[in-house]
């Protein structure tokens, strides 16, 4: 079965910096793609940055610069590094597995994890 648990969440300043985590369980992460997503209340879940198994990586235009995808697959983890972190950051982010390489844009919607909290405030 497959399940995904994002770690990490929590309170930062602007300009500030939040690692999270995303374990994966129930499949071999090494041949997937994996994307990493958030929303916020009222809104569409968005794509936020996906990462192949080969490491490339595909950002969001407004965190190009600022989030880097990694993964490890030996120990099935996903990780997004967020820096200089934004207001408009704010949001719970989540990871999903994604259905081909992340130009397929497409996701695994049994793979949701429940997500986890980013809050960036003064």
């Amino acid at each position: 079965q497959v399940k995904l648990v994002e770690f990490g969440g929590g309170w930062v300043q602007p300009g500030g910096t939040r690692a999270l985590s995303c374990e994966a369980s129930g499949f071999s992460l090494n041949t997937y793609a994996m994307g990493w997503f958030r929303q916020v209340p009222g809104k569409e879940r968005e794509g936020v940055i996906c990462i192949n198994p080969d490491n490339r990586t595909f950002s969001k235009d407004s965190v190009k610069g600022r989030f880097t995808a990694t993964r490890d697959n030996a120990n099935n983890f996903v990780y997004l590094q967020m820096h200089r972190l934004e207001f408009e950051d704010t949001a719970v982010y989540y990871c999903a597995r994604m259905i081909g390489n992340c130009e397929d844009r497409r996701v695994d919607p049994y793979s949701w994890g429940p997500g986890t909290q980013v809050t960036v405030s003064s």
